[in-house]
């Protein structure tokens, strides 16, 4: 199927990106190392090699999550408006879309949930799942004084059947 092609040329992009990122990291922190400037220049300059890291990281990312985005919207282009609300027809979509996030998250070390992948599940659900009502009647708990009732009616009925039981038992006939 044409998702799982794209997501093993998508594991080769990653490995590719993550090597990208570890060799553009290694190449800072050599030049830093080179100049000598002392423990406070290579300390700044760690911690802005990290921030850069971190934005491409964080670039590469939105990148990828686009792309996922980009994939859900093509596989939603096969479900009909009458098939929206059924899970068993965009659950697969659904699914790769939460996968793809998390996969590409977790590949990065991005961290997820995050706020880009929250961003894309509140626009699926607001371009494609907003007309979806719940069919059936959905339930809440009852007043509390009926609660109340329910709750003490039957602790309140075991006594009085103990009482009956020892009542009826004292008679000293068998029972067959």
């Amino acid at each position: 199927m044409a998702p799982r092609t794209q997501m093993g040329s998508g594991c080769l992009s990653r490995g590719l990106l993550l090597l990208w990122v570890l060799l553009g990291t290694g190449l800072c922190h050599v030049g830093t190392e080179a100049e000598g400037f002392g423990q406070d220049a290579r300390t700044s300059s760690s911690a802005g090699a990290h921030n850069w890291t971190n934005q491409l990281v964080a670039e590469a990312y939105t990148n990828m999550t686009q792309r996922c985005w980009e994939d859900f919207v093509n596989l939603m282009r096969n479900v009909t408006t009458s098939e929206l609300c059924e899970w068993k027809v965009i659950s697969r979509p659904y699914s790769f879309l939460r996968y793809c996030l998390e996969a590409w998250a977790d590949g990065l070390r991005y961290g997820y949930p995050n706020a880009l992948a929250e961003q894309y599940i509140f626009q699926s659900h607001h371009r494609y799942f907003h007309n979806c009502t719940v069919e059936h009647r959905v339930y809440f708990d009852p007043p509390e004084d009926v609660l109340l009732a329910m709750i003490i009616a039957p602790i309140c009925l075991i006594p009085f059947l103990v009482t009956l039981v020892i009542w009826r038992s004292k008679d000293g006939k068998a029972q067959p």
